[in-house]
C-alpha cells in the first residue's frame, strides 16, 4: 500500500528524519511533528492514514496523544515506537488503542511490516465508517427466469471476472444498481467496497468534491481534508448512476481519472493513484445525450466498453407474478403479517398493466397492498384506485354487446352497473374461447391472454360448470 499519508511524531529530529527516509522509500508521503501537541494541531487540519509516535516526548507524550485522539473519536491507526526495556509502556499504549509497536533500534523490514499491518487496518476502518454512514437498501437476489433476464445473467457472468468498464442502460426502476452490485459481487474485487453515487441527485459544485475529495482551504467551509468516493473505492468498484446528468466539466476530470488512473483532490496538486472499476448507468440514450450535449462523446466511448441493456418490466411479463409474490412475502415478513398470496384477478391485472415505473413501481404497489390488506389475500380492492382494472377483450374474439336504449314508446331495459356489464362480457368471452378451442382450457387461456389458473377461477366464479 504505497502513496499513503503518514505522520511521524518524535522530539528527536534525527529519528524523524530516519523514519521519513524509510517511509519515503516505501512510497509513502511523510509529515512530521515534534511532540504530541504539535501532532494534534496538525491533525485538526489534516487527515492521515497512519501515525507513528514515540512514547516519551515533552509537552504531550505518546500515551497522551493516543488518549486525546480517541477522545476526539479519531480512529486513525497509531504505531508506537519504544526502546528495549520499555516494552511495558508499549503494552500500555495498546490498551489505549495503539494498533502496533516497533522497538528501536529498528530495521527497515520490521518497520515495513508494522506499517503494512496498520495501513490495512486503516483501510478497514475507513470502509466501516462508510458502511455505517451508508443507508443501502437491501437488494436481495434477482427474480426472473424469462429469456431476457437469462441473457442479462449471462452478460454479468461474462464481464464480472474482468476489470472492464461497464455501461448499464435501462428505464428508471429496472434495476441498474442491482446489476452493478451483482457484477461487483461476482468479481475479484468483491472483498473491497462497492461505492454508489447518484450524479443526478447532487449539485455540480458538491459532486466534484464528493467524487475526488478536497484539501483544506479548497473552498469556503473546507476546514479539513476529505477523502473522495474514488479513493474510498480503492481496490473495489464505483457505480456512477445517471452519468448523463453529470456536469460537463466534471466529465472531463472523470475522463482523465479513467485514462491515467490518478486523481487530484480539489485544491491540491498531489497525484493519487487509484485502482478501481467503474460501472456507469443511464436511463436515457447515451447517444441522444451526446447530441444534446449532456454527455461527452470521448467519455461515452471510454465507458461504453461493455454494455448491458435492461428490459422494461412490461417486456418480461413472465416474471411479473414471481416478482410480485417475492415482494409480498418480503413486506409481509417485515410487517409481521401472514402471507396469503393474491387472487387470479390480481395476477391478470399485474400482467396487463404497462408498469411505467418498472420493478420499483411493482414493489411499491405490493408494499401498499400488504399494508391495506393486513396480511389477507390480495384482491383488486387492495390495488390503487387510480389504476382502474378493466378486462380488455382480445382482438381475436370480437363480440358485440347490445346496448339497451329507450326509443319511442318502448321502455328502456334497466341500466346495469359497470361491473355487471363487465362480468357479462367476460363470461361471453370465456364461452366463445372455449367453443373456439373445443373446450381445451389451456388453449382457451392462451387465447384470452390469461393464466390457466385464472381461467379455472373464473369458470368457478361464473358457475360455468358445463364448461369445466
Amino acid at each position: 500500500m504505497s502513496n499513503q499519508s503518514i505522520l511521524v511524531v518524535d522530539d528527536e529530529a534525527k529519528m524523524r528524519r530516519l523514519l521519513e527516509i524509510m517511509l519515503t522509500q516505501m512510497g509513502h508521503i511523510v509529515h512530521q511533528a515534534e511532540n504530541g501537541q504539535a501532532a494534534l494541531d496538525f491533525l485538526s487540519d489534516h487527515t492521515v492514514d497512519l501515525v507513528i509516535t514515540d512514547l516519551r516526548m515533552p509537552e504531550l507524550d505518546g500515551i497522551g496523544l493516543l488518549r486525546m485522539l480517541r477522545e476526539q473519536q479519531n480512529e486513525v491507526p497509531v504505531i508506537v515506537v519504544t526502546a528495549y526495556g520499555t516494552v511495558e509502556s508499549a503494552v500500555e499504549a495498546m490498551k489505549y488503542g495503539a494498533s502496533d509497536y516497533i522497538i528501536r533500534p529498528f530495521e527497515l523490514d520490521a518497520v515495513e511490516a508494522a506499517v503494512q499491518r496498520a495501513l490495512k487496518l486503516s483501510k478497514i476502518q475507513r470502509e466501516n465508517r462508510f458502511l455505517r454512514q451508508s443507508v443501502e437498501a437491501g437488494w436481495g437476489e434477482f427474480i426472473g427466469a424469462s429469456p431476457k433476464m437469462q441473457q442479462i445473467y449471462t452478460l454479468i457472468q461474462q464481464v464480472a471476472p474482468t476489470r472492464t468498464s461497464v455501461l448499464i442502460q435501462g428505464e428508471t426502476g429496472t434495476g441498474k444498481e442491482l446489476v452493478a452490485r451483482a457484477i461487483h459481487r461476482a468479481s475479484p474485487r468483491a472483498d473491497a467496497l462497492f461505492v454508489s453515487i447518484n450524479c443526478a441527485a447532487i449539485p455540480a459544485d458538491i459532486l466534484e468534491s464528493e467524487l475526488f475529495g478536497y484539501s483544506k482551504g479548497a473552498f469556503t467551509g473546507a476546514n479539513k481534508e476529505r477523502v473522495g468516493k474514488f479513493e474510498l473505492a480503492e481496490g473495489g468498484t464505483i457505480f456512477l448512476d445517471e452519468i448523463t446528468e453529470m456536469d460537463f466539466n466534471i466529465q472531463a476530470k472523470l475522463l482523465r481519472v479513467l485514462q491515467e488512473r490518478t486523481l487530484e483532490r480539489l485544491g491540491s496538486n498531489r497525484q493519487i493513484s487509484v485502482d478501481i472499476r467503474v460501472i456507469a448507468a443511464s436511463n436515457r440514450s447515451p447517444k441522444q445525450a451526446i447530441v444534446e450535449q449532456k454527455l461527452r462523446e470521448d467519455l461515452y466511448y471510454r465507458l461504453n466498453v461493455f454494455t448491458i441493456e435492461l428490459p422494461a418490466l412490461r417486456e418480461r411479463q413472465e416474471d411479473i407474478v414471481s416478482l410480485a409474490t417475492h415482494f409480498l412475502k418480503k413486506h409481509a415478513s417485515e410487517f409481521g403479517f401472514p402471507f396469503n398470496g393474491m387472487t387470479p384477478d390480481v395476477e391478470d391485472y399485474l400482467m396487463s398493466y404497462a408498469w411505467p415505473g418498472n420493478v420499483r413501481e411493482l414493489e411499491n404497489m405490493m408494499e401498499r397492498a400488504i399494508v391495506i390488506s393486513g396480511g389477507k389475500e390480495i384482491t383488486l380492492e387492495h390495488l390503487p384506485r387510480d389504476l382502474d382494472f378493466c378486462p380488455v377483450a382480445p382482438a381475436s374474439l370480437p363480440i358485440e354487446t347490445p346496448v339497451a336504449v329507450a326509443t319511442g314508446n318502448h321502455q328502456a331495459e334497466p341500466f346495469r352497473s359497470l361491473n355487471e356489464q363487465v362480468e357479462e362480457l367476460e363470461k361471453e368471452l370465456i364461452i366463445e374461447a372455449l367453443n373456439q378451442t373445443d373446450d381445451n382450457k389451456s388453449k382457451a387461456a392462451v387465447l384470452l391472454k390469461i393464466s390457466e389458473r385464472s381461467l379455472w377461477y373464473k369458470l368457478k366464479k361464473y358457475q360455468l360448470g358445463s364448461m369445466s
